[in-house]
């Protein structure tokens, strides 16, 4: 049970990171329900909070604000390398290390960068837990830096990161 709400939580999470296009908006009542549905009460209440914040804020006001701060935004875009970009050599192999990962697993990034949070999640929840684990951990460092990114900058898309963390520390504690 553990395992498919981890698994449903961080496709969730990365659902809300996509690109709000037509075919997003068409399934988010869909996502209302799949996180109506999660046990663990803390991610149920950001998810369904996530959600509303977002039809509340409409859709054009919604995407005009997530091309402005996702796509637009050095510090609050969501490529994993980079928001740290005071090493170039060092972005180009932890880019080779999170396109590593998906090779490992058998997928391949064909649409997006390997970095992409959305791209990164989804892989998570296709992998059983110990190798989700292992994606998590790695990005970790990432994800912390980008929190707090966000915190800086008052996105309410701060507590979808908390979520991603509760369940790598949740997955961490699995096996620790």
């Amino acid at each position: 049970m553990r395992i498919q709400e981890y698994k449903e939580t961080l496709s969730l999470v990365a659902y809300l990171f996509g690109y709000p296009d037509e075919g997003w908006w068409d399934t988010l009542s869909e996502a209302r329900q799949a996180a109506e549905k999660l046990k663990n009460q803390q991610n149920r209440m950001v998810l369904l909070e996530t959600i509303n914040y977002i039809q509340l804020m409409g859709r054009r006001e919604y995407e005009e604000l997530y091309v402005r701060v996702f796509e637009f935004s050095a510090n609050t875009n969501l490529y994993l390398t980079m928001h740290d970009r005071t090493d170039f050599g060092k972005q180009a192999r932890e880019m080779l290390e999170f396109k590593n990962l998906f090779l490992d697993n058998g997928f391949d990034t064909n649409k997006e960068l390997p970095d992409f949070l959305p791209a990164i999640l989804e892989l998570t929840a296709a992998l059983s837990s110990d190798k989700a684990k292992v994606v998590l951990v790695m990005a970790r460092p990432k994800l912390e830096l980008l929190r707090q990114r966000f915190v800086e900058a008052k996105l309410a898309h701060t507590f979808l990161l908390d979520v991603i963390l509760t369940e790598t520390d949740g997955l961490e504690g699995e096996s620790a």
